[in-house]
């Protein structure tokens, strides 16, 4: 599935709570949320619509090699 586009913040953190992510705190414009499944791992996600395709990229990158998964897969869990 190829990265969506006009992503707002929020449609990409409540998708991540599937995934156990919860908002830790909110500093400024920037959110930071945190699991601990499969061990501790946080990410901040910056308030922007629409998020900026390389910042989508990087978080999209980040989480699901945390996750142990491909990141396609996590993109259509997610926006599917």
């Amino acid at each position: 599935m190829r990265l969506p586009r006009d992503i707002d913040w929020n449609e990409l953190v409540v998708p991540l709570r599937r995934f156990d992510y919860e908002v830790m705190r909110t500093t400024g414009s920037h959110l930071r949320l945190a699991t601990s499944k499969m061990g501790k791992h946080q990410v901040t996600i910056p308030k922007h619509s629409p998020l900026r395709v390389g910042t989508l990229n990087r978080i999209l990158a980040d989480v699901p090699q945390h996750l142990g998964m491909e990141k396609s897969d996590l993109i259509e869990d997610l926006f599917a």
